[in-house]
């Protein structure tokens, strides 16, 4: 279809209006590993950080807000309790001024890992949240320089690590790969692999943290890595697929979706995030 047809002949996603969700979930079909988050606080800062009117330093204050929440989630979700007895500024008066019942386990280890260079603001923001609420001790943050791999059309065919800092092990902890834009996994998947393959040791449990995904991303990741990854995002993007399928509830008709240009480009998406939360943008 034409780029230049008039919005109100272009099929249009219809998850979002009106939504269906459920323990505070978009309600979709791609498995239970998915976790779309409803947030509509989140959806507007999304949908401001999406307009190209949205410049430095807007930028980076609503992937801060955004990764806040969502690392949030997680935490809120996915890691273990503890229970407490905690004193109170009542506990000098009176023998019931204790508060006793569930916190977040402090000793729960964690890593957060940065795939430059979209991924260094939000690793940083999950790393420093992290340290405020676990024994800072426990918590660590990797480093990993990675890019996309293209051919003389521009067309992706894979992803090229050209450094990394891994300051220790993955045995039992959990680890979270903050990024953005979760387009075609590549850079994500190679950089599980090497976790997985090259340190000792398998992790207790992989968090993907992405503002955004495609219907490609969630099908990568699980084929890849069934059982392993969870995904955390607020936003499934899939405006290339046929008006049927953008009509239907996420994932029932998955093998139709589609949320990549031939040069894999989230659509509707935010463009090349790693461009410009940089201002690296020719």
């Amino acid at each position: 279809m034409s780029q230049d047809a008039p919005a109100s002949t272009l099929p249009a996603e219809t998850c979002y209006h009106g939504v269906k969700a459920e323990n505070g979930e978009l309600l979709h079909r791609y498995g239970s590993h998915v976790h779309l988050i409803h947030d509509p606080l989140a959806l507007t800062w999304l949908a401001r950080l999406s307009h190209a009117g949205s410049q430095q330093p807007e930028v980076n204050r609503l992937i801060t807000h955004l990764y806040r929440g969502l690392v949030r989630e997680v935490i809120n979700r996915e890691f273990p309790k503890k229970s407490v007895r905690s004193e109170t500024r009542m506990s000098q008066h009176t023998p019931h001024g204790y508060y006793t019942g569930d916190v977040i386990d402090p000793q729960t280890e964690v890593t957060s890992v940065d795939i430059a260079r979209a991924g260094i603001l939000p690793s940083m923001v999950c790393f420093e949240s992290l340290c405020e609420i676990l024994d800072p001790t426990r918590v660590r943050q990797d480093h990993i320089l990675m890019n996309r791999v293209v051919d003389e059309q521009a067309h992706v065919t894979g992803a090229g690590m050209y450094g990394r800092k891994i300051a220790g092990p993955v045995a039992g902890r959990y680890l979270l790969v903050p990024d953005p834009m979760g387009a075609t996994g590549g850079s994500l998947t190679a950089a599980i692999r090497f976790y997985l393959n090259e340190l000792d040791g398998a992790p207790r449990h992989i968090f993907a943290l992405n503002l955004m995904v495609t219907p490609e991303f969630i099908r990568r990741l699980t084929d890849e890595f069934p059982g392993m990854v969870s995904i955390y995002a607020y936003r499934i993007d899939r405006g290339l697929s046929p008006p049927e399928v953008l009509a239907d509830m996420p994932g029932a008709q998955w093998a139709l979706e589609r949320g990549l240009t031939d040069h894999q480009y989230i659509v509707p998406g935010a463009g090349g995030m790693g461009e410009i939360m940089n201002n690296a943008l020719s």
